[in-house]
């Protein structure tokens, strides 16, 4: 014979548990200063790509990312330093 017990769906539950969140430990000085850093960096940068003009484009110069990116001049595969 059957049981009449109804089985639980998720209209029976108003409330499901959500998973913990593991507090956070407080962050050193240090770690304040630099977090505050590099927001005050993200903000020059921001302020100062919006009062820049746009870069015209280079002429006959290399395809692809740029050459120096890296300090070195990149040709082929081949770097060389300045």
């Amino acid at each position: 014979m059957r049981s009449c017990a109804r089985k639980p769906d998720m209209s029976d539950n108003p409330s499901p548990r959500q998973p913990a969140v593991p507090e956070r430990r407080p962050l050193t000085p240090a770690a304040q200063r630099a977090l505050a850093e590099a927001e005050a960096r993200r903000q020059a940068e921001a302020t100062r790509a919006k009062t820049l003009p746009d870069k015209a484009p280079e002429l006959r110069g290399p395809q692809g990312p740029e050459p120096t990116r890296y300090g070195d001049w990149e040709r082929n595969g081949i770097a060389s330093d300045f």
